[in-house]
């Protein structure tokens, strides 16, 4: 059975503004499968931490996987997306919909919060995809 680790992260500078997400998906071994980045124009940051949720799930769905299990840092996704919290905003529940959809496609996916120092790799791979727009 393929599971990955997967550690996610969105930002934007001005929120909104100029976007980007990182995503580190790792074997069960901590094997890195992939380091990923993109900008994604000017967004806010509870958009952009979606948006890297989906390119993570449809990067791990190419890959073959049937369980993961996502790291966090936004408190605020992981518990919407754990149906702690409501999503209110429109445009994120748009994206909340397009997870849940995509999670289908799984046999287990989990979503944890970690501290912003757990989670660096995704955040300079957002970084770097917010500074290419620079």
């Amino acid at each position: 059975m393929k599971r990955f680790i997967i550690h996610t992260d969105g930002g934007a500078r001005g929120n909104p503004g100029p976007a980007g997400i990182g995503v580190l998906i790792e074997d069960q071994d901590g094997n890195t499968i992939l380091e990923h980045s993109r900008y994604l124009g000017e967004t806010t940051n509870n958009q952009a931490e979606y948006q890297a949720v989906i390119d993570a799930l449809e990067q791990a769905k190419e890959r073959g996987a049937e369980e993961l299990e996502f790291k966090l840092d936004s408190e605020l996704v992981v518990r919407q997306l754990n149906g702690d919290y409501r999503v209110k905003d429109q445009e994120l529940a748009k994206l909340f919909l397009k997870v849940w959809n995509l999670r289908n496609s799984f046999r287990k996916v989990t979503f944890a919060h970690i501290r912003r120092e757990q989670n660096k790799r995704a955040d300079r791979l957002a970084n770097e995809a917010m500074d290419r727009a620079s």
